[in-house]
């Protein structure tokens, strides 16, 4: 059976959107119901029943509340890129490219201080 939906009015569409909302319902509802008694039949097989199995279970973990740290006083540079001083670095951290590359190519950090 197919159903041409182009040639519905919007009044039929949403008739249609209703039914199929309600349908969808009643299916979730009965799968639902049959997962339980599928629960329930293992449990048994082991002597539990449900409840006795979801008293074990933890409770789900609530979210915990941070606060922002505060901002801090920024450190000053100590190391600037002799070939753009505007390149700086505080020392802490990760280096820089521009720092390695110089420290490859020969140049000591106590050049390269501010």
């Amino acid at each position: 059976m197919e159903i041409d939906l182009k040639s519905m009015s919007a009044k039929q569409l949403e008739k249609h959107l209703k039914d199929v909302k309600k349908a969808l319902a009643n299916v979730q509802a009965r799968d639902r119901r049959e997962a339980k008694k599928a629960a329930e039949k293992a449990a048994a097989e082991f002597g539990f029943t449900l409840s006795d199995l979801s008293e074990g279970a933890a409770a789900p973990k609530k979210p915990r509340k941070t606060r922002a740290k505060a901002a801090g006083p920024k450190s000053k540079p100590k190391f600037a890129n002799p070939e753009n001083p505007k390149q700086t670095w505080t020392g802490k951290g990760r280096q820089p490219n521009w720092y390695r590359a110089q420290i490859e190519k020969g140049k000591t950090p106590e050049s390269m201080a501010i």
